[in-house]
């Protein structure tokens, strides 16, 4: 994520998520489709990781926001 979002309401964060989440299986979770299609379960194995991490990634973002404030860019 690039961008500095406010999020000042309950709904600012849930627009803010839903936003995130088609970011992510858009990029990820293609990946893990195309590897259950025609990888091998380690191909399986590591997509699925990086979705995980692409989530992971996006939850710690947002905390250490809610912690520190905005970054400035």
């Amino acid at each position: 994520m690039t961008d500095t979002i406010n999020i000042a309401s309950r709904g600012d964060f849930g627009l803010w998520a839903i936003e995130v989440a088609k970011q992510i299986v858009s990029e990820q979770g293609f990946e893990l489709a195309r590897a259950a299609k025609d990888g091998a379960e380690d191909d399986i194995r590591v997509a699925g990781n990086a979705l995980g991490q692409a989530i992971t990634n996006a939850l710690m973002e947002v905390y250490d926001g809610l912690l520190e404030g905005p970054v400035e860019r």
